[in-house]
Order: structure tokens, then C-alpha cells, then sequence
């Protein structure tokens, strides 16, 4: 079992402070992290996450599933466990979330860890979302030092904005991508006043961003994963976004597109105009 850090230095800094496009220090943990974060969700295998690991890969969001990553983080010594930043939550279900406690303890004894840096209710979609006492379980979780930063990840950017403007949460989790820019108004003009970490998932919007939209030429450029990726991560407002690949050969690839690092004037403007074509589709999506 790991033990919890002592030592971590107070925060004096408001916002997200960008040392560069790869790094970053990450909210009230105030870590010093590669800002490509790692999701095991598509299974893409033990030597997968162990290349991660060694690549420099700090984040990891786990789910109680993730038998791979669980698999190779139990294996992490004390020492190195004091640079990676485990995040993981409990899920909020048709109205209503399991116990989040016998959740935590799961998720600790799964890790092999003393303590979770991030514990996240996840899939809030709305106010109703969030169940009364939630949030101050949690800070108990905080207080008690089994949890280092508390938060939610959020389909609500009003509520999300909310949250974070007041100081209720040290996390934020949230979609953020070329064809869901709604953030950018929403949320990320709320964060000065008490700087939560930012995590954004789904680049790609579940693919969507890597397929012709309806009425764009047939012949017409399409973006990598790489460059949605590094859309993101372009806005400084995101401390890290998780890349979930399904292989080895995806996290190369995504791995290499990120240490291109920002993206020019011109792709950016693409990236746009791809985006909005693609939410003109207006398909269900959550």
C-alpha cells in the first residue's frame, strides 16, 4: 500500500498555470503533469498502459472495471505512486448514486492505494443530478485524507460553471471538442477565482470528428485524432485531455500527435468549421 503525500505545497495560484503545451500543474494538487491523461475504457491491453507509464503519462481515470489499468497500477511502488494522479468516482444512476463510501473503499483496495487524488460523482446531467448531502460526503472523504480533490464530471456547463465559480469543487470533468465548444463561454471564463483541475474527454466526440459530416465534400480533409487532441489541449483552460485508445498502435499515434504540440492558425480554423459542420448533424448525443 502507498503511502499519502505529506508534503504537497499550498496553493497560492488561481487558474491554470501552463509551464507548456505538454505540461502542467494540475489544480489545488498543485503536480507538475504531463497533460495527455490515459483511459483504459476500450481495453487496449496490459503493455498498453505499461507504455503509457514509461511514455511519462501521470493521469489515469479509472472505472471500477478497468481490470488492465488495475492491473498495472497495483504493481506501482510508493515511490513513483506520488507522481501519478488517480482519478475515479462513483456513477450517478437514473436519478440516484450507490453508496459512496463502499464505492471509495472498492476503488482504494482495487488501486492498491491509500488514498484517491481525484474522486469524481460522475454522469451529473442536470441540478436534479445533485443529490442532496453528495458533494459534503465527499468533502468528508477529503477531510479524512483518503481523497485529495473532490468533483463531478458534467454534462451541465451551467451547473458545472456554478460549481467551480464558487469553489465547490478542486475537479472538473467535462466534454470539451471541436464540435462541443459550449465551454468556452459557460465555464472556463468561471474558473479564475479557485482554479479546479480541468479534465476533457471525449476529443474525438466518440469518433464523430473523424468522419465526413453530412454536406461536407466528399473529397474534403478530415481530421486525425492527433489534431482533435491537440485542439484541446490548445485552450489553456484544460489542464489535461484523456486519450482512451483501443491498441498500442492508437496510443503511439496519439502519443506522437500530442508532441506536436499546439496547432497552427490554420488547422485551429479548420478544426472549427469541421466542428460546427459536425454538430450541425444534431444526432443524440450525451
Amino acid at each position: 500500500m502507498s503511502v499519502v503525500p505529506n508534503n504537497l505545497p499550498s496553493v497560492e495560484s488561481t487558474g491554470p498555470v501552463i509551464d507548456s503545451f505538454q505540461e502542467t500543474i494540475f489544480g489545488s494538487l498543485q503536480r507538475k503533469v504531463l497533460r495527455l491523461g490515459f483511459s483504459a475504457s476500450y481495453r487496449p491491453g496490459v503493455e498498453t498502459v505499461r507504455r503509457a507509464l514509461d511514455a511519462g503519462v501521470q493521469v489515469f481515470f479509472a472505472y471500477g472495471f478497468d481490470s488492465q489499468m488495475i492491473r498495472v497500477l497495483r504493481e506501482i511502488t510508493p515511490s513513483r505512486r506520488q507522481e501519478l494522479v488517480y482519478v475515479t468516482g462513483a456513477y450517478q444512476l437514473l436519478g440516484r448514486h450507490p453508496n459512496l463510501r463502499r464505492t471509495l473503499e472498492k476503488r482504494l483496495r482495487h488501486l492498491g492505494t491509500d488514498y484517491i487524488d481525484c474522486f469524481l460523482f460522475l454522469g451529473v446531467m442536470s441540478e436534479r443530478g445533485m443529490l442532496a448531502g453528495v458533494l459534503e460526503e465527499l468533502q468528508r472523504f477529503r477531510e479524512e485524507g483518503k481523497v485529495l480533490a473532490i468533483g463531478v464530471s458534467i454534462h451541465d456547463r451551467k451547473l458545472a460553471g456554478d460549481l467551480a465559480a464558487r469553489g465547490a469543487i478542486q475537479t472538473l470533468m467535462m466534454r470539451y471538442n471541436a464540435a462541443h465548444r459550449g465551454a468556452e463561454q459557460d465555464i472556463f471564463p468561471r474558473l479564475a477565482a479557485h482554479g479546479p483541475g480541468v479534465i476533457g474527454y471525449t476529443a474525438t466526440r466518440w469518433t464523430a470528428l473523424l468522419r465526413h459530416p453530412r454536406g461536407w465534400p466528399k473529397d474534403g480533409r478530415v481530421p486525425t485524432p492527433g489534431m482533435c487532441y491537440r485542439f484541446v489541449l490548445s485552450n489553456p483552460h484544460v489542464h489535461i485531455c484523456l486519450t482512451a485508445p483501443r491498441n498500442l498502435r492508437e496510443f503511439e499515434e496519439n502519443l506522437s500527435a500530442f508532441r506536436e504540440g499546439l496547432l497552427d492558425p490554420a488547422d485551429m480554423a479548420f478544426m472549427r468549421d469541421f466542428g460546427v459542420a459536425v454538430h450541425a448533424q444534431r444526432r443524440w448525443f450525451m
